[in-house]
């Protein structure tokens, strides 16, 4: 099966390629679509995101296309940044000045205030308007300090409270266990495998 990965995030890209690796795929990225125009990300909701992008590349390449949308959701700032959590700051911001913006908000915020939770919605949409929509999430508290020098994103001010340390601090293979990407792509797991060996 040849599946499109509709992401220009390559710390994204190898998550997933990695967390599916036991399926007969052939991935391919966004680099391998001319023409390829990313959607604005509008929704309301992470599904809708995740959706719109899955269509568009399916769309435009004839493939299956899988995309996600996720975002960190913080207990003390009300839900932020939520849906808005890879643009937070504006495009131009670095995931470093967005991590250093949490942890000033949370300046002086005690432990059991600082809960926070990892939302992701995987969408899969075929070339012939065929959508599917997954879920996972991940519970945590936001660190008081940046830690970790692996994962992207949030990872270095999120910790995983069973394990006491970030997401950027644990192994590949850990985080790609227990992270709400690896959890919704599990759930989309079936339908890849069925797909798969419909292909084969």
């Amino acid at each position: 099966m040849q599946l499109v990965l509709a992401t220009a995030n390559a710390g994204k890209f190898r998550e997933v390629v990695t967390i599916l690796s036991d399926l007969r795929i052939s991935f391919f990225s966004l680099a391998s679509l001319e023409g390829y125009s990313p959607p604005v990300e509008s929704g309301v909701t992470y599904a809708e995101n995740a959706a719109a992008k899955a269509k568009a590349v399916a769309d435009l390449s004839g493939y299956w296309a899988l995309a996600d949308d996720s975002g960190l959701e913080v207990d003390a700032l009300g839900g932020q940044p939520g849906v808005h959590s890879g643009r937070y700051l504006g495009l131009a911001a670095t995931d470093m000045e967005r991590n250093q913006r949490i942890l000033e908000l949370l300046d002086g915020v005690p432990p059991l205030r600082r809960g926070a939770h990892f939302q992701c919605a995987v969408a899969m949409a075929g070339p012939g308007g065929e959508l599917a929509i997954f879920h996972g999430s991940c519970h945590g508290i936001i660190a008081e300090a940046l830690s970790g020098n692996d994962g992207f994103g949030y990872d270095p001010i999120f910790i995983v409270p069973d394990l006491g340390v970030t997401m950027a601090s644990l192994p590949p293979d850990v985080k790609n266990r227990i992270s709400h990407r690896a959890r919704a792509l599990e759930q989309a797991k079936p339908l890849l495998q069925h797909l798969s060996l419909a292909a084969a």
